[in-house]
């Protein structure tokens, strides 16, 4: 199997499919070619189903500007009753919050609390998108991915593992 290895300052090896179906490692400076072919055969499964999930996925590039325009009306439609709900809650208060055309994040928060979705979100059921709302709103509490974070998360959504498989 054919990949492209990145090597940086980090502590773990991870892996990525790209939307070309090219596979993606990274890995921490002077880590054995032996050590990455064997994460890399232990994650083959893995691989075959994001390259799978790439013949299907739409993309923004397949949407008109019209298209994503009402995308963006859509999902801002039903994120905001989402947002206020989950705020209150959970005792947060975004900065401000965007919708985008990002290609490979559903959501993501800023260190300033600023909350961005991507358009895309508005094409996946109701529950995915309260778990995507969530899961940046927890941020404004945690940013990170700790088992805190994840406890954040649970409390509001106990089913949330099952909402995130609607993702992949």
């Amino acid at each position: 199997m054919d990949y492209e290895i990145i090597f940086s300052k980090r502590k773990t090896i991870s892996l990525s499919v790209k939307r070309d179906k090219r596979i993606v490692v990274r890995a921490p400076f002077h880590t054995p070619k032996s050590r990455i072919d064997n994460f890399v055969q232990k994650n083959a499964f893995w691989i075959s189903q994001r390259q799978k999930y790439y013949d299907h996925a739409p993309s923004i590039d397949d949407f008109t500007s019209e298209q994503i325009k009402e995308l963006k009306t859509n999902l801002q439609r039903i994120i905001t009753p989402i947002l206020s709900e989950y705020s209150y809650k959970m005792r947060v208060s975004p900065n401000k919050v965007s919708i985008n055309t990002a290609k490979t994040r559903f959501g993501s928060c800023s260190s300033n609390g600023n909350l961005n979705f991507s358009c895309r979100l508005a094409l996946y059921p109701q529950k995915a998108i309260e778990y995507v709302c969530v899961h940046e709103l927890a941020h404004l509490k945690e940013m990170n991915h700790s088992s805190k974070f994840w406890s954040i998360v649970e409390a509001q959504l106990p089913d949330y593992k099952e909402a995130k498989k609607l993702l992949k």
